[in-house]
């Protein structure tokens, strides 16, 4: 075994979400890392797309169509990584979507369905069969991708941040209930990200985006790669103390 805790070799990755943003470059870091990775993404082209490049660059990867909000689905994924690859390590939860703006009063209960099915039903269902396969196998490591918005409120978007309340919560969880069985569950919080789902929310408009960038107290977006970087190590050796942590990576956003 390596003495360097973030080498993967021999180990299995499985991320959702993983066709762009966070999901992309923690699926890439952990193939860099050496894992085999599994790409997981209701955007299956897309997905594909990036298992191939990584292939063509020496690493074993997959591409999986997985809407997590259907359990069915989320149940197909795990069976397909664990058949293509025969174990599963790590896992990274990120597939979320945000909410659209209203206020609580004027938003919709389909709305409300769609962020809390793919968000925080998406993340059980996820947890729920990793963990499954992780009992069978007597250990792995899960990080799910929670957000500071699971710290606060945040008028206009309260499906999202209940949806993140939740992660958190279901993180701490089922931390406890499955530590003794050699599993950690952890959590990430991210700050502002660079990511398309950021620049979403104020509508692309580049200028609004850049004045919220600017008053973090770094005085900048994150890379999609630190939030990686933090998903790495929460599910490596050297994190084997951590269980049940939601590490907050948002540049100083909630120091405030």
């Amino acid at each position: 075994m390596s003495n360097n805790p973030l080498d993967f070799r021999g180990k299995v990755a499985l991320v959702t979400g993983a066709a762009s943003g966070m999901g992309l470059a923690t699926a890439q870091a952990f193939a860099e890392a050496g894992a085999a990775v599994v790409l997981a993404d209701f955007r299956e082209d897309a997905a594909k797309a990036q298992a191939q490049q990584l292939v063509a660059a020496g690493h074993k990867a997959i591409a999986i169509r997985c809407d997590v909000s259907d359990d069915a689905q989320v149940a197909a994924m795990v069976d397909r990584t664990v058949a293509e690859f025969g174990r599963l390590d790590a896992a990274f939860n990120n597939a979320g979507v945000m909410a659209r703006i209203a206020p609580t009063a004027d938003s919709t209960r389909e709305e409300w369905d769609r962020v809390i099915g793919i968000n925080l039903r998406g993340v059980w269902s996820c947890m729920k069969y990793e963990l499954r396969h992780m009992e069978r196998q007597g250990s792995g490591a899960i990080v799910n991708n929670a957000s500071v918005g699971a710290l606060t409120g945040n008028p206009g978007i309260g499906s999202y941040i209940a949806s993140k309340h939740g992660v958190v919560g279901l993180t701490r969880t089922a931390a406890l209930e499955y530590i003794k069985h050699g599993i950690r569950v952890n959590a990430v919080n991210p700050g502002l990200i660079d990511t398309q789902i950021a620049r979403d929310v104020v509508s692309g408009d580049e200028h609004a985006y850049e004045d919220i960038a600017k008053h973090v107290p770094i005085a900048r977006a994150g890379r999609p790669e630190e939030i990686a970087s933090a998903v790495l190590w929460l599910c490596s050796r050297g994190a084997s103390y951590v269980v049940g942590h939601a590490l907050t990576v948002d540049g100083g956003m909630t120091v405030l």
